[in-house]
């Protein structure tokens, strides 16, 4: 199919389009074949494992119908990369998967893959394969990352024990609160701190500089993507342990503070609200000057929120006086 072939109101055929679109972000990738094959060849570094993460994101669910073509890129990039990041892995390469709905344009498209090329210079990856199809609706993308450790060096989920301190990169609640600007609330708030909610739901910030940093210092860490509480139970549970974390000490950017001045009631996004895509690790107390240490490097803020408990303590969340502070939902849930 040549590539001025258009199809479905204007929109390139299936080849043509990976061809005009998608294939120049597989140039720097010898082994992507420029896509024309049926699979791409990779070559892991001597001494080192393959790290794999895989995230879909629905219209709809997961970014608005509005939301600019390039930001959905980006974050679909992003949230994979986060992903990496929290294991300690340095990011490769990735795979992609298209499910174009009726109504996705070809300039939509274009600007898509606009998004991923800025992407792929900032983060040093590159697009090595994947499938491009049709769907009634609503448009859905998966991408799936590839990243690289030293042998036995990815950083488990399961691996808290009661005594670590737990930290928390950059600050929380702000894309929970960014929806809600895009919903239409918060008229009260300035144009700037609006502006930066709705960036952070948009584009989030992994970590990438931060986590291989943290290889050999930490010994649990994930990415919250569900909710500081929600993604920390999940810790809790691989690792047979409890937490405890001090509400006074979580990680609040200026215009969430300005958010939760205007109204209270909105914590409970701050503590369970998902889209943040920090890491959260579990650490020795006697790590602490080697992590702040590497947080310098990176140039990535990290703060101390807590402390690893027994199992039988439960994931609690505490006020200045240590009395716990019950929440009707700790994370968003898929289902």
């Amino acid at each position: 199919m040549a590539p001025a072939e258009k199809v479905e109101g204007g929109r390139p055929g299936e080849f043509a389009l990976i061809e005009e679109v998608f294939a120049p972000l597989a140039s720097g990738a010898k082994g992507a074949f420029a896509l024309k094959d049926d699979a791409a060849l990779y070559r892991v570094e001597e001494g080192c494992e393959t790290v794999l993460t895989v995230d879909a994101i629905v219209a709809g669910i997961h970014f608005l119908p509005d939301d600019p073509a390039e930001s959905v890129a980006r974050k679909l990039l992003r949230v994979n990369l986060s992903d990496l990041a929290a294991k300690g892995a340095v990011p490769k390469g990735y795979l992609l998967v298209t499910a174009w709905a009726d109504d996705t344009t070809f300039d939509w498209i274009k600007r898509f893959a606009a998004g991923l090329a800025d992407d792929q210079k900032r983060y040093g990856v590159s697009l090595w394969g994947g499938d491009t199809v049709k769907t009634p609706g609503p448009l859905t993308l998966s991408l799936t990352a590839i990243g690289e450790v030293p042998i036995g060096g990815m950083i488990p989920r399961g691996g808290a024990r009661p005594g670590d301190d737990l930290y928390v990169t950059g600050t929380l609640g702000d894309a929970a609160l960014g929806l809600e600007v895009l919903k239409g609330r918060f008229s009260g708030l300035g144009r700037d701190e609006a502006s930066q909610l709705v960036q952070r739901y948009r584009e989030p910030e992994p970590r990438c500089s931060l986590g291989p940093r943290l290889r050999g210092l930490v010994h649990a860490a994930l990415d919250v993507s569900d909710g500081l509480l929600a993604d920390l139970g999940h810790i809790c549970e691989v690792s047979g342990t409890g937490a405890r974390i001090e509400k006074d000490k979580l990680p609040l950017s200026a215009a969430a503070q300005m958010a939760l001045r205007q109204d209270e009631e909105l914590f409970p996004l701050i503590a369970g609200g998902g889209d943040d895509y920090e890491i959260l690790f579990a650490a020795p107390p006697e790590k602490g000057n080697e992590i702040e240490a590497a947080a310098g490097e990176a140039s990535v803020r990290v703060t101390k929120i807590g402390r690893v408990t027994g199992p039988d303590e439960g994931v609690m969340l505490v006020d200045s006086a240590g009395r716990a502070i019950p929440l009707k939902q700790l994370g968003y849930s898929h289902f």
